[in-house]
């Protein structure tokens, strides 16, 4: 789903997501929304990540909720979060995940490092270069990042009903104009973490990872999570509403129930030693 406000366009769009502040900084506004509707990462992803890192410090960059940190945590790791949102930091300390509130960019590591650096849904939030330079300085020689999305990739069905509703509710929205394709449709945000990491100097060259998984939805469990995709919350109520009600009928002619499948996309690389 789309990352900006659906009036933003172009090169913006696609590229400059982390100078929208103002999408990023909304979601805390209901965090126990995104916490109980946004899906989580699947199993293999989090143990991959593990096994290909030296160690089990984890530092989870834009940690939100916990969702991504409280995985590897219960994975058997030692986790630090660092969110700017202070709504979201406190949600996640509340679920048991130490949080430190800064932007990434500004927060001061005092001459801490770790084996690993993870991102879960985060990182195009974050200033490309800035972050690759703040996250070499962080990560111990030989220390694995890992930045990691979530990516919708539906049957044709559900495609074409969600994407007729766009086009009649918010025709210049992204996720009308990219279309819900699969790890394609986030190619712009892998792009400029990839360059971020280049123009560094520090790391080696990336590699990609995909897991897929499946979710199946009823129409509310869809319905009270749109609210939480990236620029859907700060929507005019009518056109909000109208959105809704555009996926609450789509989902009903299909049954009132559907499956949405999924590709856990990693954007990953070491630090040079």
């Amino acid at each position: 789903m789309p990352t900006l406000p659906p009036n933003r366009q172009g090169r913006l769009a696609g590229n400059e997501t982390h100078l929208q502040r103002e999408v990023a900084e909304s979601y805390g506004e209901d965090a126990e929304r995104y916490d109980r509707t946004r899906p989580r990462y699947p199993k293999a992803l989090v143990e991959r990540i593990i096994a290909t890192s030296p160690g089990r410090d984890v530092l989870d960059v834009g940690a939100g909720t916990g969702i991504a940190g409280l995985a590897f945590q219960g994975a058997g790791c030692t986790v630090l979060g660092v969110e700017p949102d202070p709504r979201m930091a406190e949600f996640a300390r509340r679920k048991g995940l130490e949080v430190e509130i800064a932007r990434f960019e500004d927060w001061d590591p005092a001459g801490r490092t770790f084996d690993t650096l993870i991102a879960g849904t985060a990182w195009h939030w974050i200033d490309p270069a800035a972050g690759a330079d703040k996250a070499a300085r962080t990560l111990r020689p030989g220390g694995r990042l890992a930045l990691f999305w979530n990516v919708f990739h539906p049957v044709p069905e559900v495609a074409e009903a969600f994407g007729a509703v766009y086009a009649r509710v918010l025709p210049e929205s992204p996720v009308y104009r990219r279309g819900m394709a699969g790890p394609q449709s986030n190619a712009g945000l892998v792009a400029k973490a990839s360059d971020g990491l280049g123009q560094s100097g520090a790391f080696e060259e990336p590699e990609q990872w995909h897991f897929g998984w499946d979710r199946d939805y009823t129409r509310d469990d869809w319905l009270e999570q749109v609210p939480t995709f990236g620029g859907h919350g700060q929507l005019p109520p009518d056109r909000l509403d109208a959105l809704l009600t555009g996926f609450g009928d789509a989902i009903d002619a299909m049954g009132g129930v559907f499956t949405m499948h999924y590709t856990a996309l990693v954007l990953t690389s070491v630090r040079a030693r």
